[in-house]
């Protein structure tokens, strides 16, 4: 059976398999060696940095639709999440601080730089968990600091979504700051949908790392909607309304179906 015309024969693969692999190993030693030493306006400005090498490395091209550094600090990003590749895509364009499962903090050799990047980690198996989390990110928010979440809880292929859970949003109604919606939506080279980078399912992380690897090219879109004032709102209205702004955007015709298009050029980069 002949290969598919969007995927890349096995000595590229393997070529991108061990650049992503040195990569992710300067990544390491800049975690542990240099981020002790500088500010952390330089770590933010390396973690994009190396953000947009891996993204380089791996043929992934992400366009920036909105701004979503606009208000500065004390904003809480809320995204769909499709693939292990949505927090390097979201750090290529703006640096933030992520929510993540403690499984990641285990993660041999990733845990490590995961860590030094300053992720905060929450049990999911234990409840009170999530309120010693939220104290946490309430005042790094509250100190100006950008925060992400994914509330579906869990990664999907992109083709839908799951409902919103709530209760990581409580931080950002006690710092009293914004709600930034980001639609994340990932594309093959001829503008349609791909499910590439998923790890959804019983897919394994080695798995996704090699269909990514595999793809011939990906866009990925990061629509960035109109943010959301959680000073006098709830937890869960915040959730609601960011999960229906998401959902908006992401059944919206593509807003560039070619690369380099007049629609699509917003903060591009390869």
């Amino acid at each position: 059976m002949p290969r598919h015309a969007n995927t890349n024969a096995t000595p590229v693969r393997l070529y991108r398999y061990v650049r992503t692999c040195v990569h992710v190993g300067s990544g390491v030693a800049t975690t542990l060696l240099v981020f002790p030493l500088v500010s952390p306006a330089r770590k933010r400005w390396l973690v994009k940095r190396w953000s947009r090498r891996l993204l380089r490395i791996l043929a992934v091209e992400a366009r920036l639709h909105g701004d979503i550094g606009a208000r500065g600090g004390n904003v809480l990003i809320v995204a769909n999440h499709i693939s292990w590749l949505d927090i390097f895509v979201l750090n290529s364009v703006h640096p933030v601080r992520f929510v993540a499962k403690s499984e990641l903090a285990r993660w041999p050799v990733i845990g490590a730089m995961i860590r030094g990047a300053g992720t905060l980690f929450i049990e999911r198996t234990q409840r009170r968990d999530t309120r010693r989390v939220n104290h946490r990110v309430a005042a790094v928010l509250a100190a100006g600091d950008v925060v992400a979440i994914f509330p579906e809880g869990t990664t999907t292929d992109g083709v839908d979504m799951l409902p919103f859970k709530s209760s990581l949003l409580q931080p950002i109604v006690e710092a009293e700051g914004h709600v930034q919606p980001v639609a994340i939506r990932y594309r093959a080279p001829d503008g349609t949908l791909s499910v590439a980078p998923a790890y959804v399912g019983e897919t394994s992380f080695a798995e996704s790392f090699w269909s990514v690897c595999g793809a011939r090219s990906l866009t990925v879109d990061l629509i960035a909607t109109a943010a959301l004032s959680a000073r006098t709102g709830h937890r869960r209205s915040l959730a609601r309304d960011a999960e229906g702004l998401i959902r908006t955007a992401l059944a919206a015709p593509d807003v560039a179906k070619e690369p380099g298009s007049p629609a699509g050029r917003q903060d591009g980069f390869r």
